[in-house]
């Protein structure tokens, strides 16, 4: 059973989310690191109820204002996270006495000095154990869109949006993918032949379990470790984290050696790595970012990965660079995106983003590839890629880069395996959406500049 101290952490954890608006895999890999002590089973207890209480936020809201006389929204932010992090424990724990949850919630939240709402919470989580499953959740029939946003924690507009675009049956499918566990999934390094069984025998001796994930051939599912920086694999540059939608960029542009590519927006570097070690040390990608920081975070994995093909370059994207037009084999454009694609990873994503957000990102990503087309040599390829799922930033801008450069949609079914091809595909295009296919949600397609 998790100590005091641990629910005060997870507290801590919760309030730099809410508060100082820190993002909760950045956070909770903050605090980890801090308490490096923490045994095993506490870490993941500590990584469980803190993903789980963001990630049902909605619906813990909605079962709290069902028996609380003040509204979450009026509540102190201490008491808020304590109730929301003891009803997840509650509600969609197994293994945990309701009894431990509660008692350890009127505890913590005396020890931060509210012993006068004490009562208040004990009140409000014994009601949650006692009435519970009783709650009344909003009517499908009657309010469709708010009965999905409490049912699956998201925000209703974009329930809403989805429901226009997708439709309601793919919508459900997602909504439902986006609260599943996801595994870690990771690249094997193949370049210059190097043996896949040493790879997974070196898994396998330090007791980390190993599955082929969908799709690709390296791609592979790992659980069971502790740290990531511990995993002898990962420590070489064996293996790297990287979601299968991810690596299809890495197929879709098909390098060549000797090809220079132009990553524009590379960190922390994954598909830099890939196109690189695709190449078998040969050509360069000139891996560029924004800030030192995020060029540091490339350099790390350049350094890990033993890549002499790769260099990391600290620039805008949104500045134009005389020096590399009609240079580039190969441009890649991973854009800034809301990211809605990958809210199984990253959920507080989706209570950060708003419709006039995602216009903002729109005008950004039109800049970028604005700039990354000059960069492009005649019959060079340009990949556009994304990890979110709506119309506006992926489909609305192909076609307005189609109607305003001089680039040729090419079909990405040769560079994919058979059961990804579609109509779309065909045309150029890959729309990966959660639930329906065993990958994040992402957005690919593929362009040819026109010349010789």
């Amino acid at each position: 059973m998790a100590t005091d101290n641990v629910r005060e952490i997870i507290l801590d954890i919760l309030l730099d989310i809410s508060k100082n608006g820190v993002y909760s895999h950045i956070a909770i890999r903050g605090a980890l690191e801090k308490y490096q002590y923490l045994s095993k089973r506490d870490r993941a207890f500590i990584t469980k109820v803190v993903e789980g209480t963001v990630e049902r936020r909605i619906e813990i809201d909605y079962i709290i204002n069902r028996f609380s006389s003040v509204p979450v929204s009026r509540m102190k932010a201490v008491i808020q996270e304590i109730l929301r992090s003891a009803v997840y424990q509650i509600r969609f724990m197994g293994g945990i006495p309701d009894s431990a949850a509660v008692n350890e919630a009127v505890v913590l939240a005396q020890r931060k000095g509210f012993y006068n709402l004490k009562g208040f919470v004990n009140g409000v989580l014994r009601t949650v154990v006692r009435d519970g499953d009783k709650v009344t959740y909003p009517d499908v029939e009657k309010e469709p869109v708010r009965a999905l946003s409490v049912k699956y924690s998201m925000p209703e507009w974009l329930v809403a949006n989805w429901e226009k675009e997708f439709g309601s049956y793919v919508t459900n499918l997602m909504l439902e993918s986006f609260l599943k566990e996801r595994p870690t999934t990771v690249r094997f390094k193949t370049g210059g032949g190097f043996p896949r069984q040493q790879i997974l025998d070196s898994l396998k001796t330090q007791g980390v379990e190993v599955k082929r994930a969908p799709y690709l051939p390296y791609a592979y599912n790992i659980s069971g470790y502790n740290y990531l920086s511990a995993v002898q694999a990962f420590r070489e540059g064996w293996i790297f984290t990287q979601d299968v939608s991810s690596m299809l960029v890495g197929e879709i542009a098909d390098p060549h050696q000797g090809d220079y590519i132009i990553d524009m927006c590379a960190a922390p570097g994954g598909k830099s790595l890939h196109v690189a070690d695709k190449m078998n040390g040969y050509g360069m990608v000139d891996a560029r970012d924004l800030s030192e920081d995020k060029v540091a975070l490339i350099r790390d994995n350049v350094k890990r990965a033993d890549l002499i093909n790769i260099r990391p370059n600290v620039k805008d994207a949104l500045v134009r660079d005389p020096l590399s037009e009609g240079k580039a084999d190969i441009v890649l454009v991973d854009a800034p995106c809301s990211g809605l694609g990958v809210i199984s990873r990253k959920s507080d994503i989706k209570y950060r983003i708003s419709p006039q957000k995602i216009e903002e990102l729109v005008r950004l990503q039109r800049q970028i590839l604005e700039n990354a087309a000059s960069y492009v040599r005649k019959g060079g390829v340009l990949i556009y890629s994304t990890c979110t799922i709506g119309k506006r930033e992926n489909h609305d801008n192909r076609q307005w880069f189609l109607d305003n450069f001089p680039f040729d949609a090419e079909s990405l079914d040769p560079y994919l395996p058979e059961e990804l091809r579609s109509l779309t595909t065909a045309e150029g295009y890959l729309q990966i959406i959660p639930g329906i296919y065993e990958a994040d949600g992402f957005f690919i397609a593929r362009f040819r500049k026109r010349g010789i």
